[in-house]
């Protein structure tokens, strides 16, 4: 691979399939219909949208586990069809859930045996085994049966599972998919730490603060195509339809979300009262001066006052509205 070379290249990647399977031929079912995108080394790279979207699909072929029906996918400078084992030796993969693991196996045993599948030599093995059960916070549950892991451990254990062959490129799907808020903090750490380690992650997910918080840059995959591409923060700019004036009152006003409702500028008001102190959450059009907020509430009556621009979550749901 040449010198900043892209980690990942996909060109119209397309994939289809035959309803009822290949014996009965039917209509055709189009997963992926026209996905380009590339993806730089040592950074973290977003697949967004909805379920059946696309995104695991597009997975799967970049991963080698499926062929594209059309189009072209180079990873580590390799190409997924024709090249699929010099692929393969450098990524790691991590579906999540229980599958791909054994329950019945220790998280030991489990990183042993994938060791082996991998040719590893089982010297090598118990090192990788040690290293990654210490880096994903598993050490001292290592002699512990599988299926007695919460789903947050078992997500650790995909983790280190895909890190066994030391790959430059990590394929994340959902990886926090089903996790608490706990569980799935402490697992966005892990990811991004892992960038910090130099490595490539191409991650899947229709969590809007994972994507935020992760992500250098992405794309929204409606119906098997591309809507937009960006930064998170581009696409907020970009896609976001409002501005949010949050401003905090010296003391409670009666009527207050009522009249803001009715000033010809305002999208939508909030209110919440705690004690003595009333917080109201503006939403108004990008091009809207939230001063004409303040001097209707009354600058004497604000305590505090903040903006902001849309959330990931608002732009992803106009760009995902539009593909309606």
């Amino acid at each position: 691979m040449t010198m900043n070379a892209p980690m990942i290249e996909c060109h119209n990647l397309r994939r289809t399939f035959q309803r009822g399977g290949p014996l009965r031929r039917g209509s055709e079912i189009v997963a992926v219909s026209d996905i380009s995108f590339v993806v730089q080394p040592g950074t973290i790279f977003g697949l967004l949208g909805p379920n059946g979207a696309g995104k695991t699909t597009t997975v799967r072929m970049l991963s080698t586990l499926l062929l594209p029906t059309s189009g072209s996918a180079r990873v580590a400078s390799f190409d997924v069809a024709s090249q699929p084992r010099e692929v393969r030796r450098r990524t790691g993969l991590a579906l999540g859930g229980d599958r791909g693991l054994f329950g019945r196996l220790t998280a030991e045993q489990n990183l042993q045996y994938f060791a082996a599948i991998n040719h590893l030599s089982p010297r090598h093995a118990t090192r990788r085994a040690d290293e990654l059960l210490e880096l994903v916070g598993l050490d001292e549950r290592r002699g512990s049966k599988v299926f007695e892991y919460s789903r947050g451990m078992k997500q650790r254990l995909h983790l280190a599972r895909a890190l066994l062959t030391d790959p430059d490129v990590l394929f994340l799907d959902e990886p926090t998919a089903g996790l608490d808020p706990l569980g799935a903090f402490e697992f966005r750490q892990r990811v991004a730490d892992l960038k910090e380690r130099g490595r490539t992650i191409l991650l899947t997910t229709h969590f809007m603060l994972e994507a935020d918080e992760l992500c250098d840059e992405l794309i929204v995959i409606d119906r098997g195509a591309v809507v937009a591409q960006g930064s998170p923060e581009a696409l907020k700019r970009q896609f976001g339809s409002a501005t949010v004036v949050e401003i905090s009152l010296r003391e409670p006003r009666e009527g207050l979300q009522a009249s803001l409702s009715e000033l010809p500028q305002v999208q939508h008001v909030e209110s919440r009262s705690e004690g003595m102190l009333q917080t109201v959450r503006v939403h108004i059009p990008s091009d809207q001066d939230a001063g004409q907020i303040v001097a209707h509430i009354g600058a004497e009556h604000v305590e505090h006052m903040t903006t902001r621009t849309s959330s990931l979550e608002e732009a992803y749901l106009t760009l995902i509205g539009r593909g309606q």
